[in-house]
């Protein structure tokens, strides 16, 4: 059974980004998957303070909530974040999630530790209000970094413009139905090349 891990990464529960996501696992779950949801708005979770507690062990001195997500974060099958596009950049919640990555990071290069299971899928969705050509360029290079930094392949974004109103994306039929074949296709380890956008 494929294991799903879902960071819902926006401020708006009940918004485009969670309506979406919503879809996705829905989806996943209909097809046997086991999924779990994360609402970053929902916990207590802090961004990196640079202490340096991490640089030995590759564990987190940190005490909140990151600490059982660290353990979710090495057992997952996949791996979904799903961010809106704030100032060319994800939310602050999903920006604290990124930081707190650092002790993993340190765990991949420094101390040379690799999850015993490497076949993994990490998946990027982002909404964004305008449609400028470079609107996903600032999202697409932090969740680069932070998928190399988790030891989970990067391997498809699925970016949409032109929706901002709270619900808007309902009206959007073509979105959410590529939400449910992207949940469907994940739950059964298909491919998503016909899907979505290669990633950087």
């Amino acid at each position: 059974m494929k294991r799903l891990l879902a960071f819902m990464g926006s401020p708006r529960f009940g918004g485009n980004t969670d309506i979406y996501l919503k879809e996705v696992l829905s989806a996943a779950e209909a097809n046997g998957a086991s999924i779990e949801k994360i609402n970053l708005y929902g916990i207590d979770i802090t961004p990196c303070i640079e202490c340096g507690g991490c640089d030995l062990t590759g564990v987190c001195v940190l005490n909140d909530d990151m600490r059982d997500i660290y353990r979710k974060l090495d057992e997952a099958n996949v791996i979904i974040v799903a961010s809106p596009v704030f100032f060319y950049n994800v939310s602050s919640r999903t920006q604290a999630l990124v930081e707190r990555s650092q002790a993993l990071w340190i765990r991949k290069y420094v101390l040379k530790k690799r999850l015993a299971n490497p076949h993994r899928r990490g998946i990027f969705v982002s909404i964004g209000a305008t449609k400028g050509k470079k609107l996903f360029d600032g999202v697409l290079m932090v969740m680069k970094y932070f998928f190399d930094a988790i030891d989970c392949p990067f391997e498809r974004a699925f970016l949409y413009r032109k929706i901002e109103k709270k619900g808007e994306i309902r009206q959007r039929k073509e979105v959410l139905e590529e939400a449910r074949v992207l949940g469907m296709r994940l739950a059964k380890n298909e491919d998503l090349s016909e899907l979505g956008v290669e990633t950087p």
